[in-house]
Parts: structure tokens; sequence; C-alpha cells
């Protein structure tokens, strides 16, 4: 399972982040471009799963993954300070609505609470899935704009915009963050780093992540995170107990 993801245990993924994701409260509707984004996320699963092969026998139970993860924090810019007790890993794809979902409704909470007041820090990795047509390029327009100092905005601006990507989107971005535009469309031209984007879906694969979003949040040690894995657009909540019982578990 390399690269595509394309697989029963990906697809399980996917689908779990369907019924995970908080859509809609009973007090906030769901709106008609939040229904059209899942409409339009299920018909991509469906194309996946008819892909693959049939078998005539059904196949083996698997067994469930081990929670515990220990992994690199990658080569982007981490938000927060070096020396917080925690760290938050979150794999990312920016044309992934879960995620788009997870960062307009839990992102800020978490930021403020746990980042801005050095008990973690929050890393970004790379997972474009192969469903997601656009979403490579966008992995390598965030890491084009942190060339230039602007990695968290850009990234920010990709995941609000999720359902707009594409050059035009990413100039425009560009333009809002003042970018060097010539600088920054040479570098995306060039696809510097491919290797890195590579590199952080590889290590997803090790570690047993196979669709977006997906967490590892534990222990800081030097440049890895000693953790659990989350999967999927959990409330804020849902982050702030685990948070809160490994900072008891780390002082």
């Amino acid at each position: 399972m390399r690269r595509g993801f394309v697989s029963a245990v990906a697809l399980t993924g996917l689908l779990g982040m369907v019924a995970v994701a908080p859509w809609a409260r009973a007090d906030e509707p769901m709106t008609k471009t939040q229904a059209d984004t899942i409409i339009e996320e299920l018909r991509q699963i469906r194309k996946l799963l008819e892909r693959l092969p049939s078998a005539g026998a059904a196949a083996p139970a698997q067994p469930a993954p081990d929670p515990h993860v220990k992994i690199g924090v990658g080569t982007l810019p981490p938000l927060g300070r070096g020396d917080a007790p925690l760290t938050i890993v979150e794999f990312t794809d920016y044309q992934c609505s879960f995620c788009q979902r997870l960062h307009m409704a839990a992102f800020a909470e978490m930021k403020r609470n746990y980042v801005d007041t050095g008990k973690a820090r929050f890393v970004s990795r790379d997972l474009p899935l192969a469903m997601h047509p656009n979403a490579m390029g966008a992995a390598h327009a965030a890491r084009r704009a942190g060339e230039q100092d602007k990695f968290w905005e850009m990234r920010d601006g990709l995941i609000v915009n999720a359902n707009q990507l594409g050059p035009d989107r990413y100039n425009a971005l560009a333009d809002e963050l003042k970018l060097d535009r010539p600088r920054f469309q040479k570098c995306l031209a060039e696809e510097k780093h491919k290797g890195e984007i590579a590199k952080d879906m590889s290590d997803a694969e090790a570690a047993g992540v196979n669709g977006t979003p997906t967490f590892v949040i534990g222990r800081t040690v030097g440049q890895e995170v000693d953790g659990v894995r989350m999967v999927g657009a959990q409330p804020y909540a849902t982050f702030d107990a685990k948070l809160k019982a490994l900072l008891g578990g780390a002082q």
C-alpha cells in the first residue's frame, strides 16, 4: 500500500471519517455546500472501491492497528515552542473536506489553549490522497510559501479553500500574503519538495496512517513524538481530554 493508499484499510479509514466528522449539530443545519462535499467524497470512495480486486472468499479479518505510535516531526516549521512537553502531528490533505472541518471547528481552540500557552507544539505533515487531484499541488504550494516564511498562513488559506484549489487559487493566496510571485511560481513549477512530501507519505504508511485528518499526539522526544493515533475530524473536546490526560502523565 504505497502512495496511492488504495486499499481496504485506507477506505475503511475514510469511511470512518464520514461517521466521525461532526458536519452538523442539531442546532446547526447542514449547508448545501457541506452536503455536496460529502456526496462528492462518497462518490470518490465508491470509485476507489470499484478498483479493488474482488475475492472469491472473504478476506481474513485484520487485527486492529496499535494506537501507540512513535514518529518524526518532518521538515515543516512547527507551530509553538520547541521545548513544549507535548507534540501534535497532523497528517493533512489540503483538498480533504474533513481536514477543513477540523481546521475550522477545533484548530483555533487547540492553538489558543495548548500551542500559545507552551503546552504543545503543532506539526503539519503531508498526506495527499490519490482521490484528491489537487492535494499534491497544494502541498507543494504550502511548502513554497514556507520558503518565504509564510507556511502557516498559506496552509490556512489552502484548507479554508479546499474546494477551490488550483494554480489560480495558489497565486491569489501568494498575492494576499505578499509573496515574491515570480519566485513562488518558479519554485512551484520545479516541485523542489517532492522528496519531502514522499517521505511524509511513507512515514504515514509505516505508522498505520491511511486517511486524513489523522493525528499523532504524545510526549515530545527531541524531533519525534511518542504518543497515540487519533483519526478523523474529532470535536475539540476529544482533543482537550486527550491532551489533558497526556499532560498529567508528562508532569
